[in-house]
């Protein structure tokens, strides 16, 4: 339960910042290389790199090197971790807002 914690913190650690999330986007889109991925970006090549990095340690992004490229991919496992905790909230949440509508419908 704890490594999960964690896991999922540096999930949304990593989605919480604007230039890491413009990089998931284009990398919806398919696998690109890092210098192209960097190409739209205001920032260095070396921003670039560390931002993969946290990416990376988040379970979000995998790259692979192949001769002197390197490519990234979008890594489903990390989103579909994400997207299980929101769901989990949310049924909770519902749960309470059903419970919540049923009182208030009661009659006095």
């Amino acid at each position: 339960m704890l490594h999960q914690r964690a896991h999922i913190d540096r999930v949304f650690h990593a989605l919480g910042d604007p230039t890491r999330r413009a990089m998931i986007e284009k990398l919806s889109e398919g696998p690109v290389s890092v210098s192209r991925l960097a190409k739209p970006l205001a920032i260095t090549l070396a921003a670039v790199v560390q931002h993969l990095q946290v990416l990376e340690k988040s379970g979000l992004v995998r790259t692979q090197k192949v001769g002197r490229v390197r490519t990234c991919r979008i890594e489903s496992k990390g989103l579909t971790m994400a997207e299980r905790w929101i769901a989990a909230r949310r049924s909770l949440w519902e749960a309470r807002f059903d419970r919540l509508g049923k009182l208030l419908a009661e009659p006095d």
